[in-house]
């Protein structure tokens, strides 16, 4: 008898492979079943802190915890076989210093059980990816526009739409790239300075919002689902979930209201009668009252 053997999930360095090969694909995914349904038509799983907003319902990423970050990707790793799956340092859990950052990505690897993890920052975190990818933790970094520093840019600002601004993130992807990150996300970028940081960076560019020149492409999954009332304008919607969600709502609704659901087919029925072989269904047992002064 032949046993099959597990399918071998992808690992940082595949993924730093595919540069120049084959475009990368990857979704954001929040829980088990959603990684499911994803991890066969993904190349990377991305527990991003996103999550705070599209989960938990914060304004901004800042607020996520380390300890939420390390719950999803938890759920995420169990529910997928094959993809890669990344998560996210939430903000305050690596920019203190190189060691602090050690400790928290050490932990989110060992509790999660995930194959890398990302942060945010070109120049400035370089020191901090050394130090880690030196150590054993692939690391995916982030730059233009970086989420969690929405309160430096002044709200979720496009970048790279000015030439002047070119020279600073290009600083940023040549940093991320000599200090040992595997690939880099680069969000909310003007399509000519995207193409540009492709071509001069050996690792493989994720874009969001950073157009078709990019090496691989990564959206929130609830986005391009249809499951947020307000989407970027860099997002496609390639289903619309949330109105069949809504539907359905309604129709279990109604269906509860007129006592049409649970039908008898959702219904379990009493287990036969070792005598009498029939059972108790629809039967309803009454007590007799008890007579006063007995």
């Amino acid at each position: 008898m032949s046993v099959q053997a597990p399918a071998r999930r992808l690992t940082a360095p595949d993924i730093a492979k595919q540069k120049g090969a084959e475009p990368i694909v990857s979704l954001t995914a929040y829980h088990a079943h959603t990684a499911r349904i994803v991890d066969p038509y993904v190349d990377f799983l991305l527990v991003g802190d996103s999550l705070g907003m599209v989960m938990h319902g914060y304004e901004t990423t800042v607020p996520v915890p380390l300890d939420l970050m390390i719950m999803h990707g938890q759920a995420v790793v169990r529910g997928s076989k094959q993809a890669l799956v990344v998560v996210d340092m939430p903000f305050g859990s690596y920019e203190e210093s190189p060691s602090v950052a050690f400790r928290n990505a050490a932990r989110v690897l060992k509790e999660t059980g995930c194959g890398a993890v990302k942060l945010e920052g070109g120049t400035r975190m370089a020191e901090t990816i050394r130090y880690l990818t030196e150590r054993g933790i692939p690391i995916m970094a982030h730059i233009g526009l970086t989420p969690q520093s929405v309160n430096v840019m002044g709200g979720f600002k496009t970048q790279g739409r000015e030439r002047d601004q070119w020279a600073a993130i290009e600083a940023d992807a040549a940093a991320i790239d000599e200090a040992g990150a595997f690939a880099v996300v680069l969000e909310g970028m003007a399509e000519l300075l995207a193409a540009r940081i492709t071509r001069n960076i050996q690792i493989p560019t994720i874009g969001i919002g950073a157009s078709v020149e990019c090496d691989g492409q990564i959206l929130v999954l609830e986005d391009m689902l249809g499951l947020n009332p307000a989407v970027p304008k860099f997002v496609k919607i390639f289903g619309e979930i949330g109105s069949a969600i809504e539907k359905a709502v309604k129709d279990y609704a109604q269906e509860v209201r007129v006592r049409q659901f649970p039908g008898a087919e959702h219904t379990y029925a009493m287990k036969k009668d070792a005598k009498s072989g029939q059972g108790s269904v629809g039967k309803r047992v009454t007590k007799k009252p008890k007579m006063s002064g007995s």
